[in-house]
């Protein structure tokens, strides 16, 4: 599992944008809104932070 921290998402519209973006990528996405936070299962690492990055969101990997 991979835990990204998505600070720019903010709102309902950014939370189907992320979504959107990383479901062809992975098994799995779980986005937490209010955590600013994206759990996602299954995917690599670096494509799901370019994946991000494209659409305008930046992205950091957190530790774990």
């Amino acid at each position: 599992m991979t835990l990204l921290s998505v600070p720019d998402m903010s709102c309902g519209h950014c939370k189907a944008s992320v979504e959107a973006a990383l479901t062809p990528l992975a098994e799995t996405v779980t986005v937490d809104l209010p955590g600013r936070r994206v759990s996602v299962e299954g995917g690599e690492d670096q494509q799901l932070l370019k994946a991000l990055d494209a659409i305008g969101f930046p992205a950091q990997i957190i530790p774990g």
